[in-house]
Formats: structure tokens, sequence, C-alpha cells
């Protein structure tokens, strides 16, 4: 069976009427789930809009995928590949792009050596092969772009393909706003205490744990103004 990881998906934008059973309900038309929880605040036990499915195989996490859009209870809900709670907390892996940058490009390597393997993911847009002005030489790496932010989710869930036999690093492409704009959100998904720091993506954060935020962010930055 593969990993817990590949087959699990993170299901954000609930509704906070959804419950674990109305998810499964609709969820489980897609596949057979192992698991299904939508995450409750540890304190009040009220539902805090985001959950997990976690199906048998990676197929049926596929095919839920391709279903998309989703409505659960009348809304429509955002599915996202789950990430290891290790890259969880790097910048920008939450973001929603439709663009890899591939590394290890050697000077042997093509376009259409790029185009075959990854084309079996998803639908290319386009391939850019870096070259230097001057000298027209490979400059090592390229970027790919594809029809749908999942096709990257499934790509980068693997950090080093084999390409035309070469071991080749691959990562989302992010503009310069997407990483300053990037939020690590963290997903402790085995403990009863969850923290999530939510990228820019629909999702909601109580309004008391956003004072909390500020209030100790305004604290600190009069404690660093004192000692200048």
């Amino acid at each position: 069976m593969e990993s817990e990881q590949l087959r699990e998906l993170f299901i954000g934008g609930l509704s906070f009427e959804t419950t674990d059973d109305s998810l499964r309900e609709h969820f489980e038309k897609w596949g057979t789930l192992t698991n299904c929880v939508v995450m409750r605040d540890p304190q009040t036990k009220h539902y805090r809009g985001f959950g997990f499915v976690t199906y048998s195989c990676v197929e049926e996490v596929d095919a839920a995928m391709c279903a998309r859009p989703h409505k659960v209870d009348g809304r429509v809900v955002e599915p996202k590949r789950a990430v290891s709670r290790e890259d969880s907390v790097k910048p920008g892996v939450h973001l929603m792009v439709k663009k890899i940058f591939v590394g290890g490009i050697k000077e042997h390597m093509e376009e259409y050596n790029l185009r075959d393997y990854f084309e079996k993911y998803g639908k290319i847009e386009t391939i850019e092969v870096m070259e230097d002005r001057q000298s027209g030489k490979k400059r090592g790496f390229a970027f790919v772009t594809f029809d749908d932010h999942d096709t990257v989710d499934n790509i980068v869930v693997q950090k080093y393909h084999t390409i035309n036999g070469h071991n080749c690093e691959v990562k989302k492409a992010l503009s310069k706003q997407e990483m300053q704009s990037a939020v690590p959100m963290v997903v402790a998904m085995d403990l009863e205490v969850e923290v999530v720091d939510m990228v820019a993506e629909g999702f909601k954060m109580k309004q008391k744990r956003l004072q909390f935020i500020a209030g100790e962010r305004a604290r600190s930055y009069q404690e660093s103004c004192r000692l200048l």
C-alpha cells in the first residue's frame, strides 16, 4: 500500500456545519475512505473549516481530484493533495501554482526530453529551457507550465525525478511576489492541538486568535522600540 501522505487530501473551505459524516458521504463517491475527519478547535470543539480524507489508493485520490469542483453541504470546497509535516512549514508549499522549476538540466537535454517525461502527469502548456543570452549554452534549469495546479502538486511530492538518465530536482516555481506573500502553514495532524497560519487561500482563522497574534506582535514591537 502507498504511503498515507500520497493517499490523503486536505479539504479547505468547509462550511462550519460540515461534519465527519457529511464529508465522508461526499468523498466516498470516488473510493474507499480509510479515514475522514473535520478538524475541531481543541478547546471549544467547534469545527474549524477544514479536514482530511484518506483513500485506500492513489488512483482514488486522482479520481477525486479529476471530479473537481466539489460542493459539500452547499459550499464549494478546495481539495489539495496533502504534504508531509516536514514540508508543510516551507514557504509557498501551499500556494496553488501551475509552473514547476526543474534543476539539473544537462547540456544535451532538450525540450522534448522534458515533454516526454512530464506529459504523463498532465497537460503541458509551455516548456522553457533557459539558455545564456550570449553563449547560447544551457543554464542548467528549466520551467514547465501545466494547465492545472493539481498536476504540479502531484509532481512535487517527489523531489527528484530521473529525466533522460539524470537526476533532476523539481519544485514549485514561485514569483518574487508569491515568495514574499507565502506564509508557512503548519498542520499537526496527529495531535489534539493544530496550529494553522493560513496562506491567502480563503480559509478563515478565528477572530480571537487573530487578536491574540496582533496583540503579541504589538507588544514585541513596543519592547523593541524601547531598546533603540
